[in-house]
């Protein structure tokens, strides 16, 4: 089989980086060609580290960088769009922002401009778990989307833009995504580094004990992304699916912190539990956007890692980087 020409559009970002190096190291029965966008800094630890990659400069708010992909690699075969402004209290600062970059007009309008379409490209689209409206457990892809704050708002309406001006696509309702950090350290901080690095201070620290999320470890996302591209091109048909991709445990933010003091040695009762709304964010969070993922199982025969065994993975990969 020729390779397969995979452009991640934010390739900089926390998954972006984790699929490139997925791509790279697992060369299975389909070979692919990688190419990334990237928008706020520099990739050359990317490029050093992934040689066989190009990358790509584009602003999604303005469309600005797309053509010198179609010039120097073409027309991909699939897209894995992981760009996006995730931050809730920032998209509800600036809903313009929001909008302008997790709707992909920008992405889509250039798919668009491949004359060659008969089999179009695979856009792969990450969405998030909160499109629901958190408040009940174990949300069913079919359930509506009743989102509470702008971020998942735009998110709906990046779904809802999807399914209306592409044929051929996947779209992943994503919990919070945990594991090791990555090629080049990325700014934002990681959830169980973050829990492990204020326990281990040895200060009380407060924690949500009624919000509720199926954290799902970031290489089962690479998994996921690798096995929905092979079903594609082994089917050879088009593919409109809508997926959610949590872990396999519902927990609450105490318990997330409960796991890593347990795996570290750390004192749980540094864990202080408090209530959600006893905290002023900025914006409003769902209480339970749990998810059911019997779906994902089922259509690709993958069951995502426990929380605790991704926890004790990710804990000892950072140990590693460490020595």
């Amino acid at each position: 089989m020729s390779a397969k020409k995979v452009l991640v559009v934010g390739g900089t970002g926390y998954l972006g980086q984790h699929l490139l190096q997925g791509f790279s190291e697992i060369q299975g029965i389909i070979p692919y060609d990688l190419a990334f966008t990237y928008n706020s800094f520099p990739p050359q630890p990317l490029l050093d580290a992934f040689p066989g990659s190009l990358a790509f400069h584009v602003d999604l708010k303005t469309g600005a960088g797309f053509r010198p992909i179609s010039q120097q690699f073409g027309q991909p075969d699939v897209v894995v769009n992981c760009a996006a402004l995730s931050v809730p209290r920032a998209c509800e600062k600036d809903p313009d922002a929001a909008a302008s970059i997790n709707v992909p007009t920008s992405l889509v309008n250039w798919l668009s401009s491949f004359t060659q379409n008969d089999n179009n490209t695979l856009l792969i689209h990450l969405s998030t778990d909160q499109v629901y409206e958190g408040v009940k457990s174990f949300y069913k892809e079919e359930d509506e989307a009743l989102p509470v704050n702008v971020y998942g708002k735009s998110k709906v309406a990046a779904e809802r833009f999807i399914a209306e001006k592409w044929t051929n696509f996947a779209i992943l309702r994503s919990s919070i995504i945990f594991g090791p950090q990555t090629v080049s350290p990325v700014p934002k901080s990681l959830p169980i580094q973050w829990i492990d690095g204020v326990l281990s201070k040895g200060d009380k620290v407060e924690f949500f004990y009624d919000e509720y999320r199926c954290p799902v470890y970031v290489k089962d996302v690479v998994a996921v992304i690798r096995a929905l591209i092979e079903k594609w091109l082994l089917e050879g048909k088009k593919m409109q699916l809508l997926l959610n991709v949590g872990g396999p445990d519902r927990v609450s933010r105490v318990q997330m912190a409960e796991a890593v003091a347990q795996i570290r040695g750390h004192d749980s009762s540094l864990i202080k539990p408090v209530s959600a709304s006893s905290v002023d964010r900025g914006v409003m969070s769902p209480a339970d956007i749990s998810m059911d993922i019997t779906k994902l199982v089922q259509t690709l025969n993958i069951s995502p890692t426990p929380f605790k065994d991704g926890v004790k993975l990710t804990l000892a990969a950072e140990a590693s980087l460490c020595v």
